[in-house]
């Protein structure tokens, strides 16, 4: 082989590298620009925040006033709207119940999914099921599956849970 056949041959591979490397880089900026990656990462941010929300809605350690108090306090943080307001307002009630009822309770979302998001108005709407493993004071704990529609809001922190309705499991008929 040639000098000159050598010098062609790494000309040709140094053009390939050149164009592969420019092909690599327009397609990355054609998908970082992609509505649709957007919307896709929003829609992820919204269901992790839900399900991460939605578990704290669900959990509570009533051992001791102080714990109910804290507990009472992540209730609010992990909600907006409809659903803060009337934390805010029951809370008194709530800690005085809870701290009498010493159940615990832990919640961990098993399955969930966005039915819609809104980007403009910051609004999403999402069904889950979460398993609740109940600790009481006394007797027998257990697990409880529940099923919720959930709608969340955009907040300046993040999404939050604004409404929570729970589902009627039905009899599987």
């Amino acid at each position: 082989m040639t000098s000159r056949t050598k010098t062609l041959g790494g000309w040709a591979v140094l053009l390939a590298a050149v164009l592969i490397c420019a092909l690599g880089g327009w397609s990355y900026a054609q998908a970082r620009g992609d509505d649709d990656l957007a919307y896709a990462k929003s829609r992820d941010t919204a269901l992790a925040a839900g399900k991460l929300h939605l578990a704290r809605l669900n959990s509570l350690d009533a051992k001791s006033g102080t714990t109910v108090e804290a507990g009472l306090g992540t209730w609010l943080d992990s909600s907006t709207g409809p659903l803060h307001e009337q934390l805010a307002r029951t809370r008194s009630k709530d800690a005085d119940e809870l701290t009498k009822s010493g159940t615990t309770a832990r919640g961990k979302v098993t399955d969930a999914a966005l039915t819609a998001l809104d980007e403009r108005t910051g609004t999403a709407e999402m069904i889950a099921t979460v398993d609740v493993e109940v600790t009481p004071r006394t007797g027998k704990g257990g697990t409880e599956r529940k099923r919720f529609e959930a709608t969340l809001g955009r907040t300046a922190d993040g999404w939050k849970v604004k409404a929570l309705t729970a589902i009627a499991v039905g009899s599987g008929t």
